[in-house]
């Protein structure tokens, strides 16, 4: 499927493939921010690469006719002619798409491995293809006259391209399935492709797969440094075990204690225990006007200076020695947002009630599904993420809108979006030992579940 049967053939096979191709480029627009820095292999006449509004395109295609074309319509991108299976270019990019290119491929994973010379760490390949259970209907079409003739394609599903992609060095972390119905009728298109297609067991039957991954992650080259969050509300009991169980991780530890106008002499005891232990790197920050752990974790984030942001509730249930497993998860290049996990060891006896236990296990099951990456438990409190992605989360905190009292969902949601790998560490819940929980089973329920619906119409609904 070349970019060329948009303006090629009858009629009928422009209008069937135009229709496909603006769904390529839907899907493409969501994945990949403007004014990044874009290559795309395979680009025919240049119609993705300008969709995706680059600050930087450069189209490679080893047709030079329509390398010529795409140069013509797109004169503020750069085209060039080249074999994508052999690169030879000194440039780096925040994204490398690969639009139904595989299919003519003589070797994928050759092309594949030459992708790492043109990507970071930080940069990330969006593989298309058509899925092959619709090659009987392609076929007929063909006969039909509503599609071009084509050539013999590689028989590439969904594993058989995170497979090589992974045998190239990069690593999967999203996969993503558009279409259902590859023929615009009002209503009915909407419908299919935006909601049904989306739906668990359809999803698998649509037209259009993408794969997004990530090139090998280096561990960090020297020692980060680390911010621990710590947002406080009636918590005084607390806060001595967490100043002296917070350890010190990579090239030190500043602890940082933001108080919700707490009125059991909490802010009180922090700085007596910054007076009493001058040798830490300890600040108290006050929310003020602000409502709920979201903003104060986003205030504590802005005011932080480590290199990697990590939150700790201070409640102590998860306990603060877990942190370095946390701390070498995203310094290894395991992930770039690690999340706790209370649900796989057994947990102390009053540490989560039944109701709250379900209720974990069914948004967690949700969260898999909208997020497109596993994700077990997505109310525990501790989460940790570079500062430099924090940033990018926070520049695209307008796509979600400020929705979240937790903050637990913006941070979830935002690394979704921004292609971050989720990776899970398991901890050993315990029971509070001071104070009261502040959450509410059925209301914050009810509120997690307006959460799942919202978040459906941002990630899914696209």
């Amino acid at each position: 499927m070349s970019e060329m049967e948009v303006s090629s053939g009858t009629g009928l096979q422009a209008w069937f493939a135009g229709y496909y191709h603006e769904e390529i480029e839907r899907l493409c627009r969501f994945v990949i921010p403007e004014r990044s820095s874009v290559l795309v292999l395979g680009c025919g006449t240049g119609e993705l690469l300008a969709a995706l509004g680059p600050a930087r395109g450069l189209g490679i295609d080893r047709d030079p006719a329509k390398v010529a074309e795409a140069a013509r319509r797109h004169p503020g991108l750069e085209f060039r002619t080249a074999d994508a299976e052999s690169l030879e270019l000194d440039e780096k990019f925040d994204y490398v798409v690969l639009a139904d290119l595989v299919g003519t491929l003589v070797d994928v994973q050759r092309c594949f491995e030459g992708l790492r010379a043109v990507t970071r760490p930080d940069s990330r390949v969006v593989v298309t293809y058509y899925n092959f259970v619709w090659q009987p209907i392609l076929r007929l079409a063909e006969w039909l006259g509503l599609r071009a003739p084509q050539p013999e394609y590689n028989w590439l599903g969904m594993d058989d391209l995170a497979n090589l992609l992974e045998l190239a060095g990069f690593e999967p972390i999203r996969r993503k399935h558009r279409m259902l119905l590859p023929i615009y009728v009002p209503l009915v298109s909407e419908l299919a492709n935006k909601v049904l297609s989306q739906l668990p067991g359809l999803r698998h039957l649509t037209l259009v797969n993408a794969v997004v991954a990530r090139p090998p992650n280096p561990p960090a080259a020297s020692p980060l440094t680390v911010s621990v969050v710590v947002p406080t509300r009636n918590e005084r009991g607390n806060v001595e075990g967490i100043v002296a169980r917070t350890p010190e991780m990579g090239a030190g530890t500043q602890l940082v204690f933001i108080d919700g106008n707490s009125t059991d002499g909490t802010a009180a005891e922090i700085e007596r225990q910054i007076g009493l232990h001058p040798e830490k790197r300890m600040m108290l920050l006050h929310q003020g006007s602000g409502v709920g752990k979201g903003d104060a974790v986003r205030k504590a984030f802005d005011a932080c200076t480590g290199d990697v942001l990590m939150i700790l509730d201070a409640d102590i249930t998860v306990p603060p020695e877990d942190l370095p497993k946390f701390y070498e998860a995203l310094a290894s290049g395991k992930g770039d947002f690690i999340n706790g996990t209370r649900l796989v060891y057994p947990m102390e006896q009053q540490a989560m009630r039944f109701l709250n236990l379900l209720g974990n296990k069914f948004f967690s099951l949700c969260f898999t599904w909208l997020l497109d990456q596993r994700l077990k438990d997505t109310l525990c409190g501790t989460k940790v993420l570079r500062r430099s992605d924090y940033l990018t989360i926070k520049s695209n905190r307008w796509f979600f809108g400020d929705f979240d009292p937790f903050g637990d969902f913006d941070l979830l949601f935002g690394a979704s979006k921004a292609n971050l790998k989720i990776v899970e560490i398991p901890i050993r819940y315990k029971e509070r030992t001071y104070g009261t929980t502040n959450i509410s089973r059925f209301r914050h329920g009810w509120l997690l579940l307006k959460m799942c619906a919202f978040a459906y119409t941002k990630l899914k609904i696209v």
